[in-house]
């Protein structure tokens, strides 16, 4: 219990929050690691699966491969890294290791959420004469879009909470603050930094929520739809048959 309100008293202190060691500026460079972190595993994972579940082959293969990095521990990999020639690039050692920690989620989810699009629906489209990018984009993505925004939430959240291990490695971030912390002894501190870290990741959670519902192509579908079927119930005359 000490600890917990001692972390209050933390948070409280606006002396805390202030200067290169302080809450703003180490939330800053978590979100920037983190956002750079989940942009570059989009960038390699998202193609490779959306072409390998278009064309149905090869797909299973990539799977299996980033399920087999996921297996290896993301601390070892920094480690690893950091030791390596690499390490001596700045973030890049925790921008590589956060970047294999997150590709499996996305390739996985989204290569499944491809060929697990209704197979009635794709062959109706080919029937109708789409040309293969048409397909793509119009008819399976649309359908496999669930499941890629639960993998890049599920990328997101992890990469947010495991880029606390960027400060093991000399790295900004709000590990920095529970490092500190158990440099100086100070429990409140490291529970403050933990709170902190976990706040963050739930805001990332929810805002990818909010995403997911605003861009979510058939929830958009839907609304034309009613929207539509009111129009024509407006427009239609008093009495005429429905």
């Amino acid at each position: 219990m000490d600890a917990i309100t001692g972390a209050w008293d933390w948070l409280a202190a606006s002396a805390n929050w202030a200067g290169e060691k302080g809450v703003w500026h180490r939330l800053g460079e978590h979100v920037y690691l983190s956002a750079m972190c989940l942009a570059i595993s989009c960038l390699i994972a998202l193609p490779v699966a959306l072409y390998l579940g278009h064309i149905g082959k090869g797909g299973a293969l990539a799977v299996n491969i980033s399920n087999v990095g996921r297996a290896v521990p993301t601390f070892a990999v920094l480690v690893l890294l950091t030791l390596s020639p690499l390490g001596t690039a700045g973030d890049w050692p925790t921008i590589t290791a956060l970047v294999l920690f997150a590709v499996p989620p996305l390739l996985t989810n989204a290569y499944v959420g491809m060929r697990e699009a209704d197979r009635d629906v794709v062959e109706a489209a080919r029937g109708m004469g789409m040309s293969g990018p048409q397909l793509l984009l119009r008819v399976e993505l649309p359908l496999a879009y669930p499941l890629i925004m639960t993998g890049l939430r599920s990328a997101g959240v992890q990469v947010v909470a495991t880029a606390t291990l960027a400060a093991l490695a000399g790295g900004g971030g709000l590990g920095r603050i529970i490092t500190a912390g158990f440099g100086n002894y100070n429990t409140p501190q490291v529970v403050a930094g933990a709170v902190l870290v976990a706040v963050l990741a739930l805001l990332v959670e929810g805002l990818l929520v909010l995403t997911d519902r605003a861009f979510d192509p058939m929830r958009r579908g839907r609304g034309r739809v009613r929207k539509s079927r009111t129009a024509a119930d407006d427009a239609a005359p008093a009495g005429s048959p429905a």
